[in-house]
C-alpha cells in the first residue's frame, strides 16, 4: 500500500502511518474490513483508518492473479432486474432491511447445518451481522458470519433473479420430518438482494462457504446486464459481505445515524446481533415471541413506548398466539392516556405494526384491524401472512379479512374478560374510549361484528343507581319472562328520562329501561337494531305500537272522562288540528302527564329533523312531513278542562289550549330543537286566561 495515497486522507494520524508501514503490502480479509484479513491483526485502530482500509485496499497481489469470469444476465433477467431496482420498492431505505434479512437467513442456515444430523461442523459458532458505513467514499457494507456461498451457489442465487435460496433451503428442511423449526428463515422471493441496485452504482459481494477447503469468491455488477465472479486466493472469512457503492442522490445511506434509525425501524428484532461500526444497535427483545409469564411489567412498559412512541404506560396488555388455522403472534397494548377529541375524530392510522419473522413489514398495518381499533398499539407477527413481491403490501384479501376478524374478536373478548375481572377499572377505560366502540358499530356493515362490539357498551339503567353502568348481556339476563325487546329512552339527563311521560307509560309493565344521554347514542342503537336476537326499541316506538287502538276507559271511574266524552274530544281535536295530527288516541297508561306525541321510529324522526334543519321558521312543515299521533290521558285535569271548554263553545280558548298541549308534547318528544318557538303561543294563552283579571 503506497504511503502517499494515505497522506491524501487528512483524517489519518501520523502515528497510524507508522503502524501501517509495519505491515506487508498484501492485505487479506478481516471481519470488519469487507473482504480481506490482515496477517497481523490490529488491536486498536481509529475509525478513519478502518474506513481507509475498507475502501482503499489493493485488490490483488503480485504473487497471484485470481481468475475472473464474466457472465451475462439473460434478457428477461435484465428486464426483471430493472423492475426490481427501479419500481418494485416504494421506499429506498427498504434495501437495508432486505440485506439484513438475507444476512440473518445466512446465519440461520448455518445454525441448521450445525444442528442437523451428519451436518458438517464449522470452526466457530459466531453468528453476527456487521454494518460499516463510509460517508467519505459513500459506501455501506453489510457482512454476516453465516453459511456463505460456493461459486455455483453465488452464480445461481445472485445471477438469477427471483430464485430464492432461502425458500429452497426451507424445502430441503421440510424433507427432514424430524426438523420442524423453519420459522426463522425470512427470505421468500429471491429479489431482496437486488434492492441494493436501487441506491448503488455498483454492488460487490465477497463470500466463502462454510464447507471445508472452499475458496472465497468476489461477485460484482453494476446492474446493467452483466456480472463478474472471481476466485480469491487470499484467506477469506466464512460468510458474505455486500458492499454498495452508493449513488450521489443516495449518499444519506452512508451516514451512521441514518442507517442506525433504519435498522431500529425495520430490523430491531432479528435474532442475530447487529453492529454498526462495531457498536450493537438492536438491544430490544421480540417480546411477542416469548412466554408471557416470563415478561416483567417494566419490560412491557419499555416495549410499549418503543412501538407506540408514547411515554405513558399500557393500561391493558394482551399477548396472543395461535398456530391453527394460521400462524399468528400478537402483543397488544391499550394505552393509559385518555384520547383527546383529535384522536377520536382524525382519520389516523391503526397503531399496530406488522412483522414477518421479526422483520418489520408495515409500521401501520391498517388492513389487520378495523378503523375503530386504531387506539390500540402493538405488534402482529405471522409467517403465513401473504405479502407481495416487495414484502411491503398484503395480498389474499379473504385471508386478511379472516385475520382481521380473528384479531378484533380476540381483543373484544379480552376486554370483556377485563370488565368482569375489575369492573371499576373497565368502567374508567370505557368512559375514555367509548366513542371508538360506537364508531365501530356505526361504520360496520356486518351485523355479527356490530353485536360483537356492542358487548363492550355500557348503559345507565332504570334499575341501577346513576353511574352504575350495565352491559346489554346483563340486561337480557334479567328481562321479565314476557318481555321480548330491549328498551331504551333518549334524553338530555337521567332526571328528564325518569320524568318523561314515555317512561311513565312503560314503567307500569315492570320493564327495565336503558337511559342514553347523547344524541349520537340514539343513532347508534338504531344502527345496532338488535342484540342476541332481541330487538332494540325506544319506549316511544313501543308506545306507538302498543296504542294502535284506543285504551278502554273503565266505567264509573270518576277521575276520568267517560268513553263517550273521550271519543267526542278525539273527534273535535282531529277536526280542529287535522293538518298537524294524523290520529288521536286514548291512552290510559299515562298518569302524571296530559298527553304525548307518538310516531313510528321517534329516534329516526328526531335525527331527520336535526340533519334537515326544518326547525327554523318552518314549524308548519314539520307537521306535514311527520305522521304524528296525539295520545291523550282522559284522567288528567287539563284534558278534562279542554273537553269542558270546547263543549261550552269557547272555541278560541279551546283551540289555544289544545295547540299549547300539542306544542308541549312536541317539546317533550324532542321534536322542537328550540323550545322558544312555542313561547308565543303560551303567552297568548296566558293573556286569554287572564282577560277577566
Amino acid at each position: 500500500m503506497h504511503l502517499r495515497s494515505i497522506v491524501r486522507h487528512r483524517t489519518v494520524l501520523s502515528t497510524s502511518l507508522r503502524i501501517l508501514q509495519s505491515y506487508t503490502p498484501t492485505v487479506a480479509n478481516q471481519a470488519h474490513y469487507h473482504q480481506r484479513i490482515l496477517p497481523k491483526p490490529i488491536t486498536r485502530t481509529s475509525i478513519p483508518i478502518r474506513r481507509y482500509l475498507a475502501t482503499n485496499a489493493e485488490q490483488a497481489t503480485a504473487e497471484s492473479v485470481p481468475r475472473v469470469e464474466k457472465h451475462q444476465f439473460q434478457a428477461e433477467t435484465q428486464q426483471l432486474l430493472h423492475i426490481v431496482a427501479k419500481s418494485l420498492y416504494s421506499d429506498k431505505e427498504i434495501f437495508i432491511r432486505e440485506l439484513i434479512s438475507n444476512a440473518n437467513d445466512a446465519l440461520e442456515k448455518l445454525r441448521y447445518v450445525q444442528l442437523s444430523a451428519g451436518g458438517e461442523q464449522v470452526g466457530d459458532d459466531k453468528r453476527e451481522i456487521y454494518l460499516y458505513v463510509d460517508d467519505i467514499n459513500k459506501t455501506i457494507t453489510i457482512k454476516d458470519t453465516g453459511i456463505g456461498m460456493t461459486k455455483k451457489e453465488a452464480i445461481d442465487n445472485l445471477g438469477t433473479i427471483a430464485r430464492s435460496g432461502s425458500k429452497l433451503f426451507i424445502e430441503e428442511l421440510k424433507k427432514d420430518k424430524t426438523n420442524t423449526d423453519d420459522g426463522k428463515i425470512i427470505g421468500q422471493f429471491g429479489v431482496g438482494f437486488y434492492s441494493a441496485f436501487m441506491v448503488s452504482n455498483s454492488v460487490e459481494v465477497v463470500t466463502r462457504s462454510y464447507k471445508k477447503d472452499e475458496p472465497g469468491y468476489r461477485w460484482t455488477s453494476d446492474g446493467s446486464g452483466s456480472y463478474e465472479i472471481e476466485t480469491l486466493l487470499d484467506d477469506v472469512e466464512r460468510g458474505t459481505s455486500i458492499r454498495c457503492h452508493l449513488r450521489d442522490d443516495c449518499a444519506e445511506f452512508s451516514k451512521e445515524e441514518t442507517v442506525k434509525q433504519i435498522v431500529k425501524k425495520y430490523s430491531n428484532f432479528v435474532s442475530a446481533p447487529i453492529y454498526i461500526n462495531d457498536v450493537r444497535v438492536n438491544n430490544l427483545r421480540a417480546l411477542w415471541m416469548e412466554d408471557a409469564k416470563s415478561i416483567k411489567e417494566d419490560e412491557h412498559t419499555e416495549f410499549y413506548r418503543f412501538v407506540s412512541g408514547q411515554y405513558d404506560k399500557p393500561r391493558y396488555t394482551l399477548q396472543y398466539k395461535i398456530d391453527v388455522p394460521i400462524n399468528l403472534r400478537a402483543l397488544i397494548y391499550i394505552p393509559q392516556y385518555k384520547p383527546n377529541i383529535f384522536d377520536v375524530t382524525q382519520e389516523s392510522d391503526v397503531g399496530v405494526a406488522l412483522y414477518s419473522r421479526k422483520v418489520l413489514i408495515q409500521p401501520k398495518a391498517n388492513q389487520l384491524l378495523p378503523r375503530w381499533l386504531r387506539f390500540v398499539k402493538g405488534v402482529v407477527d405471522s409467517e403465513d401472512i401473504p405479502l407481495n413481491l416487495s414484502r411491503e403490501l398484503l395480498q389474499d384479501s379473504n385471508l386478511i379479512r379472516k385475520i382481521r376478524l380473528l384479531l378484533s374478536q380476540r381483543i373484544i373478548r379480552f376486554l370483556q374478560e377485563q370488565s368482569k375481572k375489575d369492573k371499576a377499572k373497565y368502567q374508567e377505560f370505557y368512559e375514555d374510549y367509548k366513542l371508538f366502540f360506537k364508531e365501530g358499530i356505526v361504520r360496520t356493515a356486518d351485523q355479527g361484528e356490530k353485536e360483537d362490539i356492542a358487548k363492550l357498551l355500557r348503559f345507565d339503567s332504570s334499575r341501577e343507581e346513576q353511574g352504575n353502568l350495565i352491559s346489554l348481556e346483563e340486561y337480557i339476563d334479567r328481562m321479565v319472562p314476557e318481555q321480548k325487546h330491549i328498551y331504551y329512552l333518549a334524553g338530555p339527563s337521567r332526571e328528564l328520562c325518569e320524568n318523561s311521560p314515555y317512561y311513565e307509560a312503560i314503567r307500569q309493565k315492570g320493564y327495565e329501561v336503558l337511559f342514553v344521554y347523547e344524541s349520537h347514542d340514539e343513532v347508534l342503537l338504531m344502527q345496532l337494531a338488535e342484540f342476541d336476537k332481541k330487538k332494540l326499541k325506544s319506549v316511544e316506538s313501543e308506545l306507538e305500537t302498543d296504542t294502535k287502538k284506543d285504551d278502554t276507559i273503565l266505567e264509573g271511574d270518576a277521575r276520568s272522562l267517560s268513553q263517550d266524552e273521550a271519543n267526542q274530544l278525539k273527534q273535535w281535536i282531529l277536526k280542529q288540528f287535522g293538518d298537524k295530527i294524523k290520529n288521536v288516541k286514548i291512552n290510559t297508561k299515562l298518569d302524571q302527564h296530559p298527553c304525548i306525541i307518538t310516531t313510528n321510529e321517534m329516534g329516526a324522526v328526531r335525527h331527520f329533523l336535526k340533519t334537515n334543519l326544518l326547525q327554523r321558521n318552518k314549524q308548519q312543515e314539520i307537521y306535514k312531513v311527520l305522521q304524528l299521533n296525539f295520545d291523550i290521558n282522559p284522567k288528567h285535569t287539563l284534558i278534562k278542562k279542554l273537553y269542558t271548554i270546547q263543549k261550552s263553545n269557547n272555541t278560541e280558548l279551546a283551540n289555544m289550549l289544545c295547540q299549547q298541549l300539542i306544542d308541549n308534547a312536541m317539546v317533550t318528544a324532542g321534536l322542537v330543537e328550540d323550545s322558544r318557538l312555542v313561547l308565543t303561543g303560551l303567552n297568548k294563552l296566558l293573556e286569554k286566561v287572564l282577560e277577566k283579571y
